[in-house]
C-alpha cells in the first residue's frame, strides 16, 4: 500500500476496519526500556506529566497501527526476575500461565498461598504503536519525531471509546488516523503512589498537517510492528520453563506440570478478586517508564521490573 492508497482508504472504511480488530481482541526478547526507538512520558517531581501525540496509522506493509502483547515480570523466592514475553502472545502455551491454572485450580480459598502466588504471577497486557510526539513538555527534544509508544489497558480504552462513543450526539473518531484522527492529550497525575490517566483525553478531530507531503514523511518514519509478535522474537516454550523454574526455585521433579486436558487460561480465571497492592517505591523525575499502572490497569510495570532486576 502506497502513501496515496492510505490517505484514499482513509475514513469511515478505515474505522469500521480497525473497529472490527479491536472486537477481535476483545474475544530476538526486545527490551523496550533500552530501544531509543520509543518514547516515554516523564514526569515533574510531583508525579505530574503532559504531553501531546498522535496516534499513527499502520505501517507500510501493514493492516493494523498497534500489537498487543503479554508479558510475565515477578520476582520469585530465589531473588531473581522473571521478566519475559508470554508464549500466548502468538497463541502458544506458556509454562507460567499452565503453572497458574494448577496454582489456582489447586484449591477454592482466594486467600491462599497458591492463588496469591497465582495472581503474583499473572500476565500483563500492554500494547505497541507509532506516534508522532506533538509535544512533550519536559523533553522537547522530542517534538516532532515518530517514536514506539507502549502503553496499558487504560490508554487503550481511551482509544477504544474514540472509536466506539457511547452517546448519539458523539461521533466516532478514528484516532489512528492522519486525516480524521485527533491529537491525543496524555495527561498523568500521582494517584496514591501510582500514575493515573483517567483526565487524558482527544483533542478535536482534524488532519496532522494541512501539507501531505508533510504528513507522507511522517508515515515513512514509521516502525514496523511485525518484529514484536514474530515468533522468531519468543524464546522457546523449554527455554521459558527453565527460567522460571530458576526463579522459582523448583527442581527438576517438583517442576514437572502435569498438562490439563483444558487449562483455564489466565483471561478467563476470577483475577478480579481481592489484590493488595504495596506502596510504590519514589522514581528519579528523570527515570523513563512505560504507561502500565497497578491501579489503571490492572498491570504491574514490566520495564520497572526489568531496571531493578539489573540492579
Amino acid at each position: 500500500m502506497d502513501f496515496s492508497q492510505l490517505k484514499k482508504n482513509s475514513g469511515k472504511a478505515a474505522l469500521e476496519k480497525l473497529t472490527a480488530e479491536l472486537q477481535k481482541l476483545g474475544g530476538s526478547n526486545q527490551d523496550s526500556s533500552s530501544d531509543d526507538r520509543f518514547w516515554y512520558p516523564n514526569v515533574d517531581k510531583a508525579g505530574n506529566g503532559y504531553a501531546v501525540i498522535r496516534f499513527l496509522p499502520p505501517s507500510l506493509n501493514e493492516d493494523v497501527p498497534f500489537v498487543r502483547i503479554w508479558e510475565h515480570g515477578f520476582k520469585g523466592p530465589t531473588g531473581k526476575w522473571y521478566i519475559e514475553k508470554s508464549l500466548t502472545t502468538i497463541g502458544q502455551n506458556d509454562p507460567v500461565g499452565e503453572l497458574n491454572s494448577v496454582l489456582w485450580n489447586s484449591t477454592s480459598d482466594d486467600n491462599s498461598p497458591a492463588r496469591k502466588q497465582a495472581r503474583e504471577q499473572k500476565r500483563k497486557l500492554g500494547y505497541i504503536a507509532n506516534v508522532y510526539v506533538v509535544q512533550d513538555q519536559l523533553n522537547p527534544e522530542h517534538n516532532g519525531k515518530v517514536y514506539l509508544f507502549k502503553f496499558g489497558k487504560k490508554i487503550f480504552d481511551k482509544l477504544n471509546e474514540a472509536m466506539n462513543p457511547q452517546f448519539a450526539d458523539e461521533d466516532p473518531v478514528n484516532p489512528f488516523d492522519f486525516w480524521d484522527g485527533a491529537n491525543f492529550k496524555l495527561k498523568i497525575r500521582n494517584v496514591e503512589g501510582y500514575r493515573n490517566y483517567d483526565k487524558s483525553e482527544f483533542a478535536s478531530k482534524g488532519a496532522l498537517f494541512d501539507d501531505d507531503s508533510e504528513i507522507e514523511a511522517v508515515w515513512k518514519r514509521q516502525h514496523s510492528l511485525k518484529q514484536f509478535i514474530d515468533p522468531s522474537s519468543f524464546k522457546s516454550y523449554d527455554e521459558l520453563k527453565r527460567k522460571m523454574n530458576s526463579v522459582l526455585g523448583l527442581d527438576s521433579q517438583s517442576a514437572q506440570i502435569q498438562r490439563r486436558m483444558d487449562p483455564a487460561p489466565d483471561e478467563d480465571m476470577p483475577w478480579n478478586a481481592p489484590k493488595e497492592h504495596k506502596a510504590a517505591a519514589p522514581r528519579p523525575q528523570h527515570e523513563m517508564v512505560s504507561t502500565s499502572s497497578s491501579t489503571d490497569d490492572d498491570d504491574d510495570d514490566v520495564n520497572f521490573f526489568k531496571r531493578l532486576a539489573e540492579k
